[in-house]
């Protein structure tokens, strides 16, 4: 385990010289506040109330959120648009209503310590209202504004000197047709605002193709902009979180498998990258996290490709100021998962250990079949844990659909066991991938039947 390091007049990115961030390393760097935590009153912390904190977005983030409130005993209400959803099906403290709608956020911070997100689409306006009637948001809209809208963060993230895609704003098929000139097809024209899961997201081959989409998107209103098609060999993520105080801890870098632009996979840590590589991921998502006033969890998306000579390099790809995919991993492969961490942060207490407690733990997503399975969801775990004992499934209480995000299955490895080791991450990313199929289809990809002997 990295020592914690205190550094409270330094900035929270480690010298160049530290390589202490390799596979299984991880780093908090920071120290010990002296003031209250945010939006505590005297007389709720002398009558021993606990903090409460919203979040707002009733998804599957939020419910696994709520998981980690009820251990540190905290109150966590959800604003959800329905009483189905993920959340709040699982909360006691639910507000009904939009993320658009500033009178749903008003009550939702209602009487809260901390105004946190599950997700980034809440208008930016409404948020700083919020702060002006004296709500504590975290992290704070200056903040949060960088995950909303994708060419703002390419500006400010190349302004601090952060490695990004070349990139341009889009008003028409010629900006995209100049663009290639420079940087030659394909490109990669993006939403603005509101893309996710590879939704909002084209890869143009000619001007004919750019001149159909950008026609598309501007008539139904879609600011879009332009940045070259990174020739990466893979995708990697960098889980960090901040707190008001400036304490910041990071997890190991992470590999993310996208499949259909959904991501599909999570390899913690990401297997044979170098202790160097790992290190300035790290430090470039800890600097970014400070540089942008983030609270809270952060994974910075990156792409890996390699230079002109030949050694590895990062460039940005997305940043979400919230609990992430790539981080589920943390909640069974992780001293303190980045749900615990959340809210460590938004509160300010000193912020958990992110050391890993396996060699590798992958995440597999369980997406909707194209048809649901005949089995019901029930049955299917029974089988799965009859088979695979060893499986931490966590669900989300949805409804099947093709391509849906319905849960995930961690598999940590074994001791001993290495990342490096491709026998071993190929042998715990297959009990994964197995796992999750196996929810996603109720057909094992291995054949195996368990009836056969009946």
């Amino acid at each position: 385990m990295t020592p914690w390091t205190a550094v409270t007049d330094e900035p929270l990115s480690a010298p160049a010289d530290d390589d202490s961030a390799a596979h299984g390393d991880s780093r908090i760097r920071g120290g010990a506040r002296d003031s209250a935590p945010p939006g505590r009153g005297e007389e709720a912390a002398a009558a021993g109330v606990m903090p409460l904190v919203a979040m707002i977005g009733g998804g599957q983030l939020a419910r696994m959120t709520q998981q980690a409130a009820i251990a540190l005993g905290q109150n966590l209400r959800v604003l959800a648009g329905a009483p189905d959803e993920s959340a709040a099906q699982v909360s006691a403290d639910v507000v009904l209503g939009s993320h658009t709608d500033l009178d749903a956020l008003r009550r939702a911070a209602d009487g809260a310590s901390v105004l946190t997100f599950d997700h980034e689409h809440v208008p930016p306006e409404h948020l700083h209202a919020l702060v002006a009637e004296g709500v504590t948001v975290l992290p704070p809209p200056e903040a949060l504004v960088h995950a909303q809208d994708k060419l703002l963060m390419r500006r400010r993230l190349r302004e601090l000197g952060a490695p990004v895609p070349d990139f341009a704003p889009v008003e028409g098929t010629a900006d995209v047709a100049e663009f290639a000139e420079h940087h030659s097809w394909p490109v990669v024209v993006k939403a603005t605002r509101g893309g996710y899961d590879g939704k909002g997201v084209w890869v143009l081959h000619s001007q004919d193709e750019a001149a159909e989409v950008v026609a598309a998107q501007r008539a139904a209103g879609t600011v879009l902009m332009v940045e070259e098609a990174v020739p990466w060999r893979r995708e990697l993520s960098a889980m960090v979180a901040r707190s008001p105080f400036g304490q910041g801890a990071a997890w190991p870098v992470v590999e993310t498998v996208q499949r259909d632009g959904v991501l599909a996979l999570a390899l913690a840590p990401a297997p044979g990258i170098s202790t160097e590589l790992a290190s300035r991921a790290q430090q470039l998502a800890l600097r970014l996290a400070d540089e942008l006033g983030v609270v809270g969890s952060m994974a910075v998306e990156l792409f890996e490709f390699d230079g002109p000579d030949g050694t590895p390099r990062i460039q940005v790809n997305e940043l979400a100021m919230r609990p992430h995919n790539s981080g589920h991993w943390t909640q069974d492969g992780a001293v303190t998962s980045q749900f615990e961490q959340h809210l460590r942060a938004v509160l300010d207490y000193p912020l958990g250990d992110p050391s890993p407690t396996a060699p590798l733990t992958v995440t597999a997503n369980v997406l909707g079949a194209a048809q649901a399975p005949e089995m019901s969801m029930d049955e299917r775990l029974h089988h799965l844990f009859a088979r695979m004992p060893e499986a931490k499934v966590h669900l989300y209480g949805k409804g099947e659909r093709p391509g849906r995000k319905l849960g995930h299955v961690n598999i940590a490895g074994a001791f001993p066991g290495s990342p490096d080791d491709a026998d071993y991450a190929a042998d715990v990313r297959e009990r994964a991938e197995r796992a999750a199929h196996w929810m996603s289809h109720a057909e094992w990809t291995d054949g195996w039947d368990g009836h056969a002997d009946d």
